[in-house]
């Protein structure tokens, strides 16, 4: 039987590189990123203050609608750390804003319309609510949590990410589902002892990737490695 640890180590890696919110590239013609034309999703249905899912291949992504075509969310955002000016940082995020801005672990919660939110993706609406349901709080106070919040912040894929947002305005505790089970690979791969030099790429990439916490990752991430080295 094939030892599934190196395969799980590998998608776990393609993972790290992924989950960052980078969105699908619609392409004109000329080879420019083009958003979804103005109407194209049914916003009648949403209420202010619902919580609005758009599911991708590798990861979801989270916000809060606002009304009026409008939707707070959190994204990975280097721009903010350069300039205050409004006009520039609200233009849509490019990949390259968005993955500098995970590497210096910077984000922004901004508030675009449906369209640029979603990118051509499926809206799931309210969907969590089922798992939260004694902690919803009402439409009016998710959205005015939202509201507040909108600026530039700190970002951690662990730690400070979309739904971690999302769930702190709608549920009054800042959770993410995607990171805990993210959190259970990663223990899976490091008490393996036959993965140790996976167990040392994944430790460094998540490091580098999500801004993990010092203090609690770097002894776990290389005391497998030292066993190795002394074995």
């Amino acid at each position: 039987m094939k030892n599934p640890v190196p395969q799980a180590a590998s998608l776990l890696l393609e993972k790290l590189m992924l989950l960052v919110h980078v969105r699908p590239l619609l392409t004109g013609s000329g080879g420019e990123t083009l958003p979804p034309a103005p109407g194209y999703y049914d916003t009648s249905c949403f209420k202010r203050g619902d919580l609005l899912e758009v599911p991708r291949t590798l990861f979801i992504h989270f916000g809060i609608y606002l009304g009026e075509n409008r939707v707070a969310h959190l994204m990975p955002d280097i721009l903010p750390t350069f300039t205050a000016d409004r006009r520039q940082i609200q233009q849509v995020v490019t990949n390259k804003r968005l993955i500098l801005g995970v590497i210096a672990r910077t984000a922004s919660v901004r508030v675009d319309t449906v369209e640029d939110f979603a990118y051509g993706g499926s809206i799931l609406v309210n969907h969590m609510d089922r798992l939260f349901e004694d902690q919803v709080l009402g439409n009016e106070e998710a959205a005015r949590r939202a509201e507040k919040l909108v600026g530039a912040t700190a970002y951690s894929l662990l730690w400070n990410n979309c739904e971690h947002f999302v769930t702190y305005c709608r549920y009054g505790a800042a959770i993410s589902l995607q990171t805990d089970k993210f959190c259970e690979t990663v223990k899976m791969i490091i008490r393996d002892q036959r993965s140790v030099l996976a167990s040392v790429l994944v430790g460094l990439a998540s490091i580098v990737c999500l801004g993990l916490a010092p203090s609690t990752t770097l002894p776990t991430i290389f005391i497998p490695f030292f066993l190795w080295m002394a074995g």
